[in-house]
């Protein structure tokens, strides 16, 4: 481990001096490159500073306890070796985690799609519940979020809505959330007091560039046509809806939310972008073997993940048997400690991987 630390700090401040080389500071594109290169590398670079910083100091005062000391100075002596020890072993349970290779997505906007599964006008209306949670978490973040596309249903659900979160480190903090999403409770359409099981599905796809999935014009079928309210009523008078066909996948993606047909048209392109990444990355997998088999699983649309029970305010994410008995918070977009739980089991497998490496 600290043969791969002193290479990154070696890297790292030979980054610094060629971020002080008049021919980088001149070349936009290679400053942009060796910034991001050094900025990523940072926190590990500090935390191994601190490290060999603290380790030093302990050595010091492990030597002074040899040394001819009065008891009140003894003590502090003492005093300063525990906490010492502790920071040290501290750090080296952060600095493995540090090591870990990155998700080169992790730092990138995301978009998102919530769609009603089974069970009708009330898998629509807990789909609106979702949609609220993650805006409201989002929030939180200091997050911007733009609707792309929606399909909202009779009673006020949403049978499907496409939305973009922007901000740093959104897929990071998102990407556990693709699954199958499970309500229990009494719909409000139940005029017997049983209590229903409904399903959503989220998706979460980081936004890809053009540069990072290429698009041919050719492969594409663009139609327009004006756009819908509920029930399939027409809004406006004018084609600005989008609806695009990628041909040889035949995948369609629409956008109708857009102030008009060329940003609903650039919206469509950057879901489509989206959805063709998340379609190679999954074919990728499986024909090289290596599915994210881990305790936070594949991040299948069709795996359940996450059951809201609203009978005993309970919430229960079934991939790390974490059971949260509140509900409310949760909705409201608390997700805080389920994230952080989800965040910790895939690092924990990826140590163990490591280890067996």
């Amino acid at each position: 481990m600290l043969d791969r630390l002193q290479a990154v700090a070696d890297r790292y401040e030979k980054l610094s001096e060629l971020l002080c080389d008049p021919e980088v500071v001149n070349d936009a594109a290679r400053l942009r490159e060796l910034s991001k290169e050094q900025s990523d590398l940072q926190e590990i670079y500090d935390a191994y500073k601190e490290y060999k910083s603290t380790v030093e100091q302990l050595a010091d005062a492990k030597a002074m306890l040899g040394e001819k000391l009065d008891d009140e100075m003894r003590q502090l002596v003492k005093q300063e070796v525990d906490e010492l020890t502790r920071k040290k072993e501290a750090l080296e349970e952060r600095i493995p985690i540090l090591l870990l290779p990155k998700d080169p997505n992790d730092e990138k906007n995301v978009i998102v799609e919530i769609r009603g599964a089974a069970g009708g006008d009330e898998a629509a209306l807990f789909a609106a519940d979702l949609y609220r949670m993650y805006t409201k978490y989002a929030e939180s973040q200091g997050w911007k979020i733009e609707v792309l596309d929606s399909h909202v249903s009779d009673l006020g659900g949403f049978k499907e809505i496409i939305f973009m979160i922007r901000g740093k480190g959104a897929y990071s903090k998102l990407k556990f959330e693709s699954g199958a999403h499970r309500v229990q409770r009494i719909p409000t359409t139940e005029s017997g007091g049983r209590i229903h099981t409904s399903t959503a599905t989220v998706g979460v796809m980081p936004e890809m560039e053009e540069i990072e999935v290429e698009i041919k014009e050719s492969d594409l079928r663009i139609d327009t046509f004006c756009s819908s309210g509920p029930g399939g009523q027409s809004v406006n008078t004018t084609k600005s809806a989008v609806r695009i066909t990628h041909l040889p996948t035949g995948i369609v993606v629409s956008c109708q939310d857009g102030k008009s047909q060329n940003s609903n048209k650039e919206l469509a392109m950057q879901v489509l972008r989206a959805r063709l990444y998340e379609k190679m990355k999954r074919e990728e997998e499986e024909k090289y073997g290596a599915e994210r088999k881990s305790k936070v699983g594949t991040g299948d649309r069709s795996e359940r993940i996450r059951t809201y029970n609203f009978p005993q305010s309970r919430v229960t994410d079934h991939r790390i048997g974490l059971t949260l008995h509140r509900l409310e918070s949760v909705l409201d977009g608390d997700l805080d400690e389920i994230i952080n739980a989800l965040t910790m089991a895939e690092q924990a497998e990826q140590l163990k991987k490591e280890a067996l490496a």
